[in-house]
């Protein structure tokens, strides 16, 4: 306490006798051990009130020393174990965290490390990846704004995470204690692989492959594609001491529907210490998108053909021509092309109504307009017998798919008749009309899509003509061909609503996380907050069956199911308030990230070295980096001096004994009759 204090305690004391003497003893005649007990208590009461008044703190002043952190951190990935480094590893850990003269200096904290960043619980490197960048990012949040080395124990070789080399503080050093050996042996690789998730049916996929050679000499070597015994393409490459990366390109014919896994080998007659990363797996989904398209007219007309012709030129896609009484069912069609519909369409109309196939209508001189406007309420046309022709003008604000303008306002006028159209708000406007360079505002070709319904409508015929000078604009049909398969692959998706929608891949590679999430929409199409999923994965082969809970996000339901061994899986996904059900399956593929090394990447472990300023050390040389550890003059304990106040009486406690005892003098002045 200061002197200030003290001298208030003091007066305290002299103002509260004083008081109760007054109070109790002058100028009284009869002084009595009750008057003595009332005196006190008044006291107490002054006392206490001054008492909490003042405050009084008492000051303890003791010293604290701050060592400086060393955190020693080991890979605990299986990479370690495939380099045959994890007993020296083990052994180097355990000579720096047990080092008496380091524990004296520093304040050691050890952790380990592979996917993620924890503290040293069991070491069995059995991680499944190696993420040092998660080293350096959790470093940066555990000891903010301190200055501290780190002892890194790795082999450097990294599978996922940003680039760790840039991920450390510069102002912290770090240095690299290398496992495994850095022997270089001769050594292929197929290090990456690139390729798209999915290809069409009867097409050809791309495939980018990046080769990497370790050696000291030139080789020849055998780069393939196989799907089981089967080669698929087949690349002579050859490496040497300055060439020892080659990016391949190779074309995959998708001739088979449905999931189709191939595997990438690269091999030479020279002897490997590592042959696993020779190759690598991977999946590709061939999606069958065979649309069947029934162009229908009573007519014959060189459109029909013109269409026929630009429609196939994608593989996918196959027309045929039929006169409306010829239509027997609908069933085996995905669109409907109606060419100038007329009364004899009828049945092919209320056919419609139960099939829901989208449809493409085409209206000309010979079209039906009052039959028309019965049969669909996109269009209202209100039309005369007068014919005309109709230029395009291209709508670039139109957004239901992505379409360039290829030069509609150059190509020749469709003709159709004369009169007004009108559009429902569902409709969008893709081309414009116009008559002699006169904007009609009304459509010439516009789509329309309805509670899940889609509509396409060109108001004019003659769309030969519009093929025909394409080509002789652009030497080529593809342009003209691109448009029209952009608007059969409009009609031929359904955008229809599901409650229960599961997204999830068909393949991961095995050591992946494998994250399966959903969402579920109520009757307004809401996403159902209170929504109870459910999901059921059986193993096709084993049949060993597993249920999980999809718990919510934000804005979706979401599961992990890693730790899955290779195989095929088929899945059920279970809302279980409405009983709605999705099923599907996929493969978690065959493949060990972590096998894919023969040597420490020394490479990067300088550059992180370099790049904190620290020393990249071998096993034999723990000894130097502990010494320079122990003479490292920036890395002081440091002194720290801790003063903590505390009040000299609870203020609580004190309130308490304050009432106390002015109940008690009320009382005893009550009971005596001194009121």
């Amino acid at each position: 306490m200061t002197t200030t204090t003290i001298l208030l305690l003091l007066v305290s004391l002299l103002i509260a006798a004083g008081l109760s003497f007054f109070q109790y003893f002058y100028k009284v005649a009869n002084k009595s051990k009750v008057t003595l007990l009332l005196a006190f208590l008044r006291f107490f009461s002054i006392l206490g009130l001054l008492v909490l008044l003042i405050n009084p703190i008492i000051s303890n002043k003791s010293s604290e020393v701050v060592k400086t952190p060393l955190p020693i951190v080991i890979d605990n990935s299986s990479s370690i174990t495939d380099l045959k480094a994890n007993e020296i590893a083990l052994d180097l850990f355990k000579k720096l965290s047990e080092n008496s003269a380091l524990k004296e200096k520093y304040n050691l904290q050890t952790y380990q490390f592979d996917e993620d960043f924890e503290p040293t619980d069991t070491i069995d490197f059995k991680g499944r990846q190696t993420n040092i960048d998660a080293v350096a990012k959790n470093l940066k949040n555990i000891y903010k704004n301190q200055t501290f080395p780190t002892v890194l124990i790795t082999d450097g070789n990294q599978t996922s995470g940003e680039d760790y080399v840039f991920g450390f503080n510069p102002e912290n050093k770090v240095y690299p204690l290398v496992v495994g050996d850095t022997t270089t042996y001769l050594d292929l690789k197929v290090s990456q692989l690139n390729v798209n998730k999915y290809a069409f049916h009867k097409n050809k996929f791309p495939v980018e492959v990046f080769l990497n050679y370790a050696g000291t000499k030139s080789v020849k070597a055998s780069f393939k594609v196989l799907q089981g015994n089967s080669v698929y393409g087949e690349q002579t490459v050859a490496f040497s001491p300055s060439q020892k990366s080659i990016v391949l390109t190779i074309l995959l014919p998708a001739d088979k529907v449905g999931l189709q896994i191939f595997k990438a080998v690269v091999s030479s007659k020279e002897q490997e210490k590592n042959s696993y990363n020779n190759t690598k797996n991977f999946a590709v989904e061939v999606i069958d998108q065979k649309t069947e398209v029934a162009l229908i007219s009573s007519i014959n007309h060189p459109d029909l053909g013109a269409i026929k012709r630009s429609i196939e030129t994608n593989a996918q896609r196959k027309v045929t021509i039929l006169k409306p009484n010829e239509v027997k069912s609908l069933e085996n069609y995905n669109v409907l092309i109606l060419y100038q519909p007329t009364v004899e369409f009828k049945s092919v109309f209320d056919s419609n109504i139960s099939s829901k196939i989208n449809t493409w209508i085409i209206t000309g001189n010979t079209t039906d307009y009052g039959f028309l406007n019965q049969q669909q309420h996109s269009l209202l046309f209100k039309m005369s017998s007068q014919k005309e022709n109709y230029l395009a003008a291209f709508e670039p604000q139109f957004n239901l798919f992505a379409l360039d303008d290829i030069g509609f306002e150059q190509f020749p006028p469709l003709e159709n008749a004369f009169g007004s159209i009108s559009v429902n708000e569902n409709v969008t406007v893709l081309l414009s009309s116009k008559i002699r360079n006169i904007e009609t505002n009304q459509p010439l070709m516009a789509f329309s899509d309805t509670q899940g319904k889609r509509s396409a409508f060109l108001l004019g015929e003659n769309i030969w003509k519009w093929r025909s000078q394409s080509f002789v604009d652009k030497k080529s049909f593809e342009e003209f061909d691109v448009f029209v398969d952009k608007t059969i692959q409009f009609l031929a998706t359904n955008n229809a609503r599901k409650s229960l929608v599961v997204n999830h891949e068909r393949f991961y590679n095995s050591g992946e996380s494998i994250e399966i999430s959903a969402e579920y929409f109520n009757k307004n199409y809401e996403l159902d907050q209170k929504a109870r999923l459910t999901i059921s994965v059986t193993n096709t082969k084993t049949k060993e069956s597993k249920q999980y809970d999809l718990l919510k996000t934000s804005n979706a339901f979401k599961t992990n199911l890693d730790g899955l061994a290779a195989g095929n899986y088929a899945f059920i996904v279970k809302e279980l308030n409405s009983n709605s059900t999705y099923s599907s399956n996929f493969e978690v593929l065959d493949f060990d990230i972590e096998k894919q090394f023969v040597n420490p990447d020394l490479v990067k472990l300088n550059q992180l070295a370099s790049q904190t300023k620290g020393t990249i050390y071998m096993p034999n040389q723990v000894e130097k980096l502990v010494k320079l550890l122990l003479e490292a003059t920036q890395y002081k304990a440091i002194e720290k001096a801790i003063v903590t106040k505390t009040p000299l009486i609870d203020w609580i406690w004190l309130l308490v004994l304050i009432a106390m005892s002015l109940a008690a003098e009320w009382f005893i002045r009550k009971y005596n009759g001194m009121l």
